[in-house]
């Protein structure tokens, strides 16, 4: 069976996220139990499949170049992204949390993908060490209600400072949902408890947190499932 390689070094995990998601995401229990497809999909209501989907077709059918997929996402949203890419395409996946990369190490290898189709960095979404504009395309799926708002910015600038002119830059997350939603309040109280920062997202327009020097050449915006979640195109 093929390995995927990983480019490590010693990364400081940020305290923010050692605090609020040692449940979800930082041990290795957490790993153990969260790595289920049908648990992401509930997770979302039932949405992932959709709204995975719905992320890729806007990279496109079939890819070719460089995409970069910022964070690890548990469910099979890489291996249906390295699916979409021909033979020539390039994938990197970079996040702050070892055990993280070693999990998705774990998922690409036993799917049986070559170590040259998909490089996993050890690294801050907030502080990447790519190079400028060296990205056709990136991916932040669900990764900015997890962060606070500071992290959020430099993550955001970090994302469009490492796409090409004329590339894409994807951002699938929560949104506010109608007031009608009646899933309205038990979202409320569920992100409130347990994902402290995500209620920004209903506060606020994604957009308004990107940096002021990078004037994105378009932008699209859509909502779903009664708009608790967005999905935003940037063009860079």
């Amino acid at each position: 069976m093929s390995e995927v390689c990983i480019a490590s070094e010693q990364i400081a995990v940020p305290a923010y996220l050692s605090s609020t998601y040692s449940w979800a995401y930082v041990t290795p229990e957490a790993v153990k139990r969260f790595e289920r497809q049908w648990l992401v999909n509930l997770i979302l209501w039932g949405n992932f499949a959709r709204l995975r989907d719905e992320a890729l077709d806007v990279m496109g059918r079939e890819l070719n170049g460089k995409t970069l997929q910022i964070a690890c996402v548990y469910g099979d949203l890489t291996t249906k992204l390295v699916h979409r890419h021909v033979s020539q395409g390039e994938i990197d996946v970079v996040d702050v949390l070892p055990v993280q990369t070693a999990n998705l190490k774990d998922k690409l290898s036993k799917a049986g993908f070559a170590s040259d189709r998909v490089g996993i960095h050890l690294g801050n979404s907030a502080a990447m060490k790519f190079v400028d504009a060296g990205y056709d395309r990136a991916l932040l799926f669900f990764l900015l209600h997890e962060q606070p708002e500071e992290v959020r910015k430099r993550t955001l600038a970090e994302a469009l400072r490492v796409v090409k002119p004329g590339g894409k830059l994807v951002i699938v997350d929560y949104h506010r949902p109608s007031r009608w939603h009646p899933l309205w309040l038990p979202m409320r109280g569920i992100l409130s408890t347990l994902e402290p920062f995500a209620l920004d997202l209903w506060r606020n327009e994604i957009v308004d947190w990107f940096p002021a020097d990078i004037k994105p050449a378009a932008i699209t915006k859509r909502t779903s499932f009664g708009g608790l979640y967005q999905l935003i195109e940037v063009t860079r």
